[in-house]
């Protein structure tokens, strides 16, 4: 074999790949098409929070867009081709195509080695609306090499690129229109999120159509017009599709492989991340499991525990890695959500940042912290047992979610929430707040039982 350990691309899952298989004392080729980084760095997280800030900061379009593209610079001069083979990964550009299960070809260079890391990842997905492809869409892969503002942008999809780049924006004196087919904004969070999103959007002027099905697209007059279900249109300047992404696995030759895909087209995996196809394993979007990039690093070094380790412990397990969604207020959450609980003896401890001294402080109340548990053994529905779930809706929730992800991901019960002094006045104090509703209660209210939609 050519060499211990091939992976083939170079984002977040890759490079997190290629650094664990080097820390194994292998010898690593990383084949990458695209540049070093991938899409959180160039088209991804890097420059979308950048652009949030930039946004709520008051800057210009003209010098958010510039602040974007030397924050990009700075980190891709992080993880680019000179420093990874100064780590001992060495880099072959190019498309791979699997010829057999440990051999495929780069530009017409053979090579073999008997541990694959599949991380090839996934681009934006242009849904089949009637029209739409003959369009000049925006999508995430192109929207940040705007030169100027458009005087309107439609933004299709609700989720959270969708709802992230709407507002930042509208916040640069673009006027937005977001249109989602569900029936609210950001379906997989708490309704009551969705609801209090939906409120910030019309305060800021921000558009907002759920529950509506796009039927085809059309440019008139130099503008694009999106035609419903409803029989109504929304027109805009530019028109920037967020509904989900694809994985890049076009062109690789899986089948020569035996790597299996699933019905979405996602490489399927175990969950020590091995394919179908013995030695080859699978790592990120490409997966289709977890679309985010701290998944992605968690995904790709589990890869190279099993195939290079040979350990079958940690395994990749989704209930405790939280999700962010970087609007202003942040949504956050990990586990599960009260809508979806199935333990009918789960109880909801809720607090609204009304209520919290800090949140009064710097006067940013909108939100709430709202924490589920399950029955603590022996005590019934006295007092909280163990953490199932916790969503976080405040101006740092990207920060607190991280004590009740750490509560889960250890097993701990709430008690250990509610005892834990946490310094006065700070945000993250409510936690300490909203766990003491499983005991004594806090402020007057207590944990009342959770109510699931049917």
């Amino acid at each position: 074999m050519d060499y211990d350990v091939i992976v083939i691309g170079g984002g977040a899952a890759g490079l997190a790949a290629a650094q664990a298989a080097v820390r194994a004392e292998a010898h690593v080729l990383l084949v990458a098409d695209g540049e070093i980084g991938g899409d959180c760095t160039f088209t991804g997280c890097v420059p979308s929070k950048t652009l949030i800030e930039a946004a709520a900061h008051g800057a210009s379009f003209a010098e958010a867009m510039a602040r974007v593209r030397a924050t990009v610079a700075r980190i891709a001069a992080t993880e680019d081709e000179t420093v990874l083979r100064a780590q001992g990964i060495e880099v072959l550009r190019g498309r791979a195509r699997f010829t057999g299960r440990d051999t495929f070809e780069v530009d017409g260079r053979r090579v073999r080695s008997a541990r694959i890391v599949i991380a090839a990842g996934a681009s934006p997905l242009v849904p089949p609306i009637d029209g739409l492809a003959d369009l000049p869409v925006l999508t995430t892969d192109s929207v940040f090499g705007l030169t100027e503002a458009p005087e309107s942008l439609a933004v299709l999809g609700g989720g959270a690129a969708g709802c992230e780049l709407a507002q930042a924006f509208a916040r640069l004196g673009v006027a937005v229109t977001v249109v989602e087919a569900a029936d609210r904004l950001l379906p997989g969070v708490e309704p009551e999120a969705s609801e209090l999103l939906a409120e910030v959007f019309a305060a800021e002027g921000i558009t907002v159509h759920t529950d509506t099905q796009v039927t085809a697209a059309s440019t008139e007059n130099g503008r694009v017009v999106l035609r419903t279900s409803a029989g109504t249109e929304v027109s805009a300047q530019r028109l920037l599709v967020a509904v989900g992404r694809r994985p890049d696995t076009a062109g690789l030759g899986l089948d020569a492989a035996g790597v299996r895909t699933d019905e979405r087209g996602f490489v399927a995996v175990d969950r020590h991340m091995a394919t179908t196809a013995d030695g080859v394993y699978a790592a990120g979007d490409v997966t289709g499991l977890f679309p985010h990039t701290h998944a992605a690093y968690a995904m790709g070094r589990i890869a190279i525990g099993a195939a290079v380790r040979r350990s079958r412990r940690p395994s990749f397990d989704s209930t405790a890695i939280p999700r962010v969604v970087f609007t202003d207020p942040e949504i956050a959450t990990v586990g599960t959500t009260e809508h979806e609980v199935t333990d009918r003896r789960a109880r909801v401890a809720y607090l609204p940042m009304s209520e919290v001294d800090r949140a009064i402080a710097a006067d940013r109340t909108r939100g709430f912290v709202k924490l589920l548990a399950g029955p603590r053994p022996l005590l019934g529905n006295l007092g909280g047992g163990r953490l199932l779930g916790a969503t976080i809706m405040c101006r740092r929730a990207g920060e607190l979610i991280h004590e009740p992800t750490l509560a889960m991901r250890t097993g701990m019960f709430t008690g250990r929430l509610a005892q834990t002094v946490h310094a006065y006045p700070t945000w993250s104090i409510a936690v300490q707040q909203a766990a003491a509703q499983f005991f004594d209660g806090y402020g007057g209210r207590t944990a009342r039982p959770a109510t699931p939609e049917k």
